[in-house]
């Protein structure tokens, strides 16, 4: 596969994320939700790997660099995953977890210290737990979800398409 094919997978992906963005700034600022902050950190991840991809467009790296800038995107897509996952078994879950109520996100950030902010990101809080818009019967954080794993798997593509021909390279013999 030549590398402007793996490349054009960069572009897709890069679209799809910035589709994907749209799509949460108008559902706070068209529709009014307000993100908890598990979303919030969902969004930063998704900014970060839409970013690592135009690097990886604009850059124009060979088959090596290709594959760099595919692990760095996969690890941005699977950080996802795991926060979509954990934003989705929050809302299944049967009973509330007991989790002290945190003030707006907002105000943590100017009255606590980094630590409290970064584990309200990354472990959510009550907010975290309510549903507040659905599409296809299927939550915002769900959404995420499959939306991180089909970015995992295009990254993830890139990587062993990437490996398989390094190694069909190496293999051939030189004339």
């Amino acid at each position: 596969m030549p590398l402007v094919r793996l490349r054009s997978l960069f572009l897709l992906v890069f679209v799809a994320s910035l589709a994907i963005l749209g799509g949460t700034f108008y559902l706070e600022l068209g529709l009014g939700l307000v993100p908890c902050p598990l979303c919030l950190s969902q969004r930063i991840l998704l900014s970060v790997f839409a970013i690592i991809c135009l690097g990886a467009l604009l850059q124009r790296p060979r088959l090596r660099g290709l594959c760099r800038y595919a692990a760095v995107a996969l690890v941005c897509a699977v950080l996802g995953v795991l926060l979509a996952a954990r934003h989705v078994w929050l809302q299944s879950a049967s009973f509330v977890p007991e989790m002290e109520c945190h003030p707006p996100l907002g105000y943590l950030v100017y009255t606590r210290s980094w630590s409290q902010v970064l584990e309200a990101m990354l472990l959510g809080s009550p907010d975290c737990v309510r549903i507040n818009w659905t599409f296809m019967d299927l939550s915002v954080p769900e959404w995420s979800l499959l939306a991180f794993m089909g970015m995992a798997l295009s990254t993830l593509a890139v990587i062993v398409v990437g490996l398989r021909v390094r190694m069909a390279r190496t293999r051939m013999p030189r004339l």
